[in-house]
Order: structure tokens, then sequence, then C-alpha cells
């Protein structure tokens, strides 16, 4: 990942690493000084290297100038949870700058993008790109958002299918919201029938941090949204906002499954990977364990299933952690991240669960859904 970038006599220097331990120094784009992987990952580190410079003309015209060696060392002084680095920046014992980047200055940060190669003409390539031209149409909404209402009406009734779509465009408002809090772009919400709905941006992450909020931001507005059709049902009585509550606790449910591409996935695996210690994977695997016990003891025998499947698959995944470029949360992120998870999923297995217990088979399937 992107640690600091800075100007140096002119031009940028940049200081990529990562939580295996190695760092690596680019000054304008030309790799100068490694500091190799090891145990000792964080703390002081010197990069130090050299540059040609020409001294001034003299008022010789025959003469030669001189060509003088100068030495740039980069100090840095590495924390990763919770993160932040102190760097100075020396050319010779002249200090040039001196300062510190935090985890709040990584979010905001737009890393360096590699130049890609030019690409051979193929069909695949011309595939591509068309499907990035529709993707960028705002026609292509209103075509998608059409064919779901009419998938989901096949499904259950046209007024069901029009509030179903939109608890899927509030939920995916969620992740809209999460992404313009971090300030990036966002390119809109796509609806894909039976698949639910998708919501992109232009710019990537930087941190586990950013990954977890825009993630479970989506299945909170889901949330609320079902909350809101309990609170309208106990007013009105009227089993139409019974069902939009069930059925949306449900599609928010999955939507937590600890299994990527998901949103689950994605909290789980920041998470799970932020653990820089043995004992962080022991916790993971424990956790992993307690929620399959009671999705089995309660019944729900899929919901246990697929916790299981998906808490494995973030577990073999576990030793590439190092390799990634998005900071780690420090301990405070992992414990409230995963509070937030927990919580999230509790309340919509509760409303589930409440309508379950009404006696009406339709609103218990979301239910036997879970227990199949």
């Amino acid at each position: 990942m992107e640690l600091l970038r800075i100007d140096c006599l002119g031009k940028e220097l940049r200081l990529e690493g990562s939580m295996a331990g190695w760092q690596q120094l680019y000054w304008d784009n030309q790799l100068v000084s490694v500091k190799q992987a090891s145990a000792n990952n964080e703390g002081l580190k010197n990069h130090e290297f050299e540059l040609k410079a020409q001294a001034s003309k003299t008022e010789n015209p025959q003469r030669v100038d001189a060509v003088s060696t100068i030495t740039i060392t980069l100090e840095v002084n590495l924390r990763w949870q919770p993160f932040h680095i102190d760097y100075r920046l020396l050319n010779g014992d002249e200090l040039l700058e001196e300062g510190r980047r935090e985890t709040k200055d990584i979010e905001r940060q737009i890393p360096v993008q590699p130049v890609e190669a030019p690409r051979k003409f193929s069909l695949i390539g011309l595939a591509s790109l068309g499907f990035k031209l529709l993707k960028s149409a705002k026609i292509i909404k209103v075509v998608l958002a059409g064919a779901s209402v009419a998938a989901y009406s096949w499904l259950f009734s046209f007024q069901f299918a029009l509030a179903l779509i939109a608890c899927l465009v509030f939920h995916e408002y969620g992740h809209i919201r999460a992404m313009k809090y971090f300030g990036m772009k966002t390119k809109g919400i796509y609806l894909i029938p039976f698949m639910g709905g998708l919501a992109l941006s232009d710019e990537k992450i930087n941190t586990r941090w950013q990954d977890v909020v825009i993630s479970i931001m989506g299945p909170t507005f889901g949330l609320f949204m079902s909350i809101a059709a309990l609170v309208a049902y106990w007013i009105t009585g009227n089993m139409f906002f019974a069902g939009l509550a069930a059925f949306n606790a449900l599609l928010n449910l999955f939507n937590l499954l600890p299994i990527l591409p998901l949103d689950g996935g994605h909290i789980l695996k920041s998470i799970s990977f932020s653990m820089n210690s043995v004992l962080g994977l022991v916790a993971c695997v424990a956790g992993a364990a307690v929620g399959v016990l009671i999705s089995y003891t309660l019944g729900l025998a899929l919901l246990g299933f697929l916790l299981l499947i998906g808490s494995m698959e973030i577990i073999f995944e576990w030793k590439t952690r190092h390799q990634s470029h998005l900071l780690p949360l420090d301990r405070y992120g992992q414990l409230f991240s995963a509070v937030w998870y927990l919580l999230t999923v509790g309340a919509l297995v509760a409303i589930i669960w409440y309508f379950a217990g009404s006696g009406d088979d339709m609103l218990g399937l979301p239910l036997k859904i879970l227990q199949s």
C-alpha cells in the first residue's frame, strides 16, 4: 500500500509497504531503496539513496561542469495499529521536510495508478469495452430497473415488487452514502433481476475501515427499512407491511453472509485480515464456530452451513493478508466492526423470527428458507 507521497527536489518521492515488513521507495517513479520483508514489520527504518547533480557553470566556457553527489535520507517510524507514520526527509544534514500521516490521510489519498500496457485487439477486449460503455449509459439503469420490476412482479404482486425495489434501492443507497462520506465519486445504483442491486464507484478504497463501513451501511439501511415497515404494520395492521419487513430482512441477512462478494464477506474479511497475530486467527475460528453452533441450535441449517463455508474461505486466505494494499483496522476498529455486524445480523433474524410466529404461511417463509 502507498504509505507516503511527498516532493523531493522537484520530483515525487513515494513510499510503499505492507504489513509483511517490506518497504519500497520510489523517486520520480524509479526504485531507489528496498527493505525486505521481516518479522520486524514496524518501527524506525532509514531509506538512503544518492542523486547526481551538476554544479553551476563556471566563467570558463571550455571547462566541463563538475558532477556532485548528494545523499538523500528518508527516516520513517511506522506503527500499524493504530496506524501512524512519522517521517523526516534529509539532504545530507539539511532537513527538507518532516511530518506525520495517520489513517485519515490514507483514506483521502488517491493511490498512484500503474500504467497499463497497450492491449492488442481481441473480441474479449472489444466486448469488455462495449460493456463498460453500456454500463456508463443512464439507459441501462432504466432497463435493469424495468427488468427487476417485471421479475419480482412475476414472483409476487406488482405492488409488492415496487416495494421490494424500493427496499433494494434504499439498501444500495446506504452504500452510496458511505462512499460519499469518504469523499469517493459514485456512478449510481444498478438493479439486477433476481440478484438484488449494485452500487458502483469510480474510486478504490484505501483502508479496511472504508471496506467495512461501505459494506455494512447497505444492510444497516435495509434494517432501518424493515423496522419502519414493522412499525407501519403495528400501526395499520396491514399485512403488506408485514411481508415487506420480513422479506426485506431476509434479503439483507443474506447480504451479510460471510461469502465474497457479499457485504458480509467483505466485513468479516476486513476484520480477520486486520488481526496480525495467531490469537486473532483463533478468535476468528472461535467466533465462526459459535455462530455455526447457534445457527444449528436454532434450526437455521442453511444459515449455519453458509456461515461455515464462508468462514473457512476467509481462514484459508488469512495468510495472504500482508499482501493487501488496504490499511488494516486497529483493535478498536476490529471490535467496533464485529459488534456492529453481530447486532445487525441479530436484529434481522429477530424480525424474521417475529413474523414467523404470526401463523401466516407467507410470513413464515423467510424462516423456513433459513431452516432448509
